[in-house]
């Protein structure tokens, strides 16, 4: 058997491999005696029958078997003698496969990059530090104020922040968008509707019937719509304004505080933003550690990867893209592709950290991990039982941790400056990215 290989680009290969016709040949005879032995052909007993006869009704049948099995092994000889670590599969392209001519086939794939690490020591990351301020727990707890906001109804002029009840339709050059909103909730200032659509609204009462033209913008999302004057007819059904509930004793059973006292709320409130703030924290911190590993160590990426990882990102909309394939038009696949391309990148920069530095998972970070996980369910212990009975799932969990603890590396050899954070703006910022 002969091997070439050649590279057709920074992961791309190609093999070109020949079979002789002597071993194609050698195999087709040993098949063929043994499917003698076991076919009945009329007019033989069972196992009789020439040779001639079982190379005439089967050999075309035998030969195909065989050249498909000799593809499928030599390809496999061919990728362990020259160490080649395939990244998806392979295209194979018979070249040659004539009776007498022997075997010869192509094989496109692509591999696993050969990765360099920059030392580590060359990355500088701006590790994120904040404390919680008194302001930052009032603000919090005005916050769930607002989630328990109830609304009356009020005879006077609408403002910014009341709620209005409102039916409407558009209109582009005389005909109708769509149909029409009936009783729509909007309150002002929410940012819902399209720019300025809210703004026209402040100084409405209950009865009135509007109408005003809004410019939509250029890269609104219907290209129908963009940059297009639409005349909208609106009709004020109700004016209702936010009530605030006071801070006690009841507000603070509400959310779960028994004894109704204000002060251990306040307490509960801060602890849980602390431990909001503590996962905040973490998380940006490895996304910056990632960052800085993703533009020091650019590395090729196969293809077949990002294909395998965008839809892998693409599969909770399955569903949807089944009954409106249409939708997939309007994704940015663009963007999703450069993303699938970081997240895959980084998948094999991590990977190649844990592998050089022999990391292992710690089992004690493991239990640690499992338990913070048990503890959102009713019986933590039963969670914890069934993720240890579990390999597969277990196996799931040191995966995490074990690509914390490659974080945790590069962390304690980087050039680490500290950059303060207002708490507000962190939690923003993980909303965004969640996002």
């Amino acid at each position: 058997m002969q091997i070439s290989v050649e590279n057709t680009s920074d992961v791309g290969r190609k093999l070109t491999i020949e079979v002789p016709e002597d071993k194609i040949r050698e195999e087709i005879e040993v098949r063929l005696k043994s499917l003698a032995r076991r076919v009945r052909v009329d007019g033989f007993r069972p196992g009789k029958a020439p040779a001639r006869i079982i190379r005439q009704r089967f050999g075309k049948q035998v030969r195909e078997e065989v050249i498909y099995d000799l593809i499928r092994s030599s390809f496999s000889e061919a990728v362990q003698e020259h160490e080649l670590r395939l990244a998806g599969e392979p295209q194979i392209t018979p070249k040659e496969m004539a009776e007498g001519k022997g075997l010869i086939y192509e094989a496109q794939f692509e591999v696993y990059p050969e990765i360099e690490l920059k030392p580590v020591e060359e990355l500088e990351i701006a590790k994120p530090v904040c404390q919680i301020t008194e302001e930052d727990v009032a603000a919090m707890i005005e916050r769930l104020r607002e989630q328990k906001k109830t609304w009356q109804t009020v005879d006077r002029p609408a403002q910014n922040g009341d709620k209005l009840t409102i039916s409407f339709e558009g209109f582009l050059e005389g005909e109708p968008i769509g149909e029409k909103t009936e009783h729509f909730e909007l309150e002002l200032g929410s940012g819902k509707m399209i720019p300025g659509f809210e703004d026209r609204l402040i100084g409405a009462k209950a009865g009135d019937r509007l109408e005003f033209e809004i410019t939509f913008p250029e890269d609104y999302h219907d290209d129908e719509l963009a940059g297009k004057n639409v005349l909208f007819k609106v009709e004020v059904e109700k004016v209702e304004e936010g009530r605030l509930p006071d801070v006690d004793a009841a507000f603070v059973k509400a959310y779960g505080v028994e004894s109704g006292d204000v002060e251990e709320f306040r307490r509960e409130v801060r602890d849980n933003m602390e431990r909001q703030l503590e996962r905040a924290l973490k998380e940006l911190t490895k996304n910056r550690v990632l960052d800085a590993l993703w533009e020091h160590n650019p590395i090729p990426v196969p293809e077949a990867l990002i294909k395998q990882e965008m839809q892998r990102a693409l599969a909770p909309l399955a569903d949807a893209l089944k009954q409106k394939p249409e939708l997939l038009q309007q994704l940015p696949l663009d963007n999703l592709k450069e993303s699938a391309r970081k997240r895959v990148a980084l998948g094999m920069l991590l990977a190649e950290i844990i592998r050089r530095n022999e990391l292992k998972p710690d089992p004690e970070k493991v239990r640690q991990a499992v338990e913070a996980l048990a503890q959102n369910y009713e019986n933590p212990q039963e969670v914890i039982d069934w993720y240890y009975d579990n390999p597969e799932q277990l196996a799931q969990i040191e995966s995490q941790v074990l690509e914390e603890q490659a974080i945790e590396w590069v962390l304690e050899r980087t050039r680490v400056t500290e950059e303060p954070i207002d708490f507000q703006e962190l939690m923003n910022r993980q909303q965004q990215q969640a996002g």
